[in-house]
């Protein structure tokens, strides 16, 4: 789950780096930012998920 949430983030990061005219290390610079970010909220959704439930 958060290799997945990473990678759409990775894309949408590139994808708005694109939006502001950026070069390619901007867009590399935002996707690792982005994957970094939605990885971190997805593992942090999933264990709250997994403290309430169980």
């Amino acid at each position: 789950m958060y290799l997945i949430a990473g990678i759409i983030g990775a894309l949408l990061g590139a994808r708005t780096a694109k939006k502001k005219n950026g070069n390619t290390a901007d867009m590399l610079q935002y996707g690792a930012v982005y994957f970094l970010i939605f990885a971190i909220v997805a593992f942090i959704i999933t264990l709250i998920l997994d403290r309430t439930v169980i």
